[in-house]
């Protein structure tokens, strides 16, 4: 009995579809200046843009198009940060058309503007302290006008707990601090002190889209749960579902802006920065004092 045999096109590194894929990351790579269509590519590949669509994205798990705004945003933070250069001239280094590109690219990819991502926390002096509470150890953080951060992580994590949120303001000053902190701690972890006469001062620190973001997580009451597309309706951008996620990844104040009430297309719980069990005592602990 004869067997025919054939040569396999997408899972070998000989393969046909390999080639295409490595040298369309090798034409985006090069060429990120020029901003390259599609259609552009494709037709400098001899493919079909539908085909090399398909092709490119089930290889690299994301599209052309998503891979070029990845290299150009990596490019972009290089010339902000290490090169000190000004957003027109970033832009145009970029092959942008103007700072308006620039600034799209870094709300969809960053949730904050490129400005905002280069200034960094500069100015501000936080002072942090860590607490025991419900959920493991809380690492407070305040300014001179309120609480501008909370985390969590459990008993000898705390430096890890620090550099991540640290990070997220590396221009600020800090200041270690626990009896100005003390204070937040006491009254955020006792539902007896929560008085919406008396509420507890908060200090959102990030762009204009993240704080619209985690001021609609404000709104969702104590017991409920909404979809990232239901803050992306409220915030009045109904398809920026994927900027809206980052902005609740990347928010600073947990459990009293109250990401972990935000929930997945599906309803089902989803990825929380500080441990999904964090996110499910958190629920349980708040349906308890209902």
């Amino acid at each position: 009995m004869d067997i025919k045999t054939s040569k396999p096109t997408d899972i070998t590194p000989q393969g046909s579809d390999y080639e295409i894929v490595s040298r369309v990351v090798e034409l985006l790579t090069e060429n990120y200046r020029e901003q390259p269509s599609l259609d552009a590519i494709a037709s400098d590949l001899g493919q079909s843009p539908t085909q090399l669509q398909k092709t490119f994205t089930r290889w690299a798990g994301l599209s052309p198009k998503a891979f070029l705004q990845a290299v150009t945003l990596d490019h972009a933070k290089r010339l902000l940060r290490q090169e000190e250069l000004p957003l027109l001239e970033t832009s145009f280094e970029l092959g942008l058309s103007g700072p308006s590109r620039l600034h799209d690219l870094f709300v969809t990819h960053e949730a904050m503007s490129p400005g905002e991502w280069k200034l960094r926390g500069g100015g501000l002096t936080i002072r942090y302290g860590f607490h025991p509470c419900p959920f493991g150890v809380a690492l407070v953080m305040v300014t001179d006008r309120g609480l501008a951060g909370l985390a969590f992580n459990d008993a000898g994590d705390e430096k890890a707990s620090f550099e991540d949120m640290a990070s997220r303001w590396p221009n600020a000053r800090f200041i270690e601090d626990s009896a100005a902190t003390a204070g937040y701690a006491a009254r955020i972890f006792d539902a007896k002190e929560w008085s919406a006469e008396e509420p507890l001062r908060v200090v959102l620190i990030g762009s204009d889209f993240q704080i619209r973001v985690w001021e609609s997580l404000l709104k969702i009451p104590m017991g409920k749960a909404v979809t990232y597309s239901d803050i992306a309706c409220d915030i009045g951008q109904p398809t920026a579902s994927r900027a809206v996620g980052a902005a609740v990844g990347r928010n600073p104040i947990s459990f009293v802006v109250p990401c972990h009430r935000a929930l997945g297309k599906s309803g089902a719980l989803t990825g929380y920065h500080w441990g999904l069990t964090r996110k499910r005592a958190m629920l349980g602990w708040e349906a308890g004092k209902l």
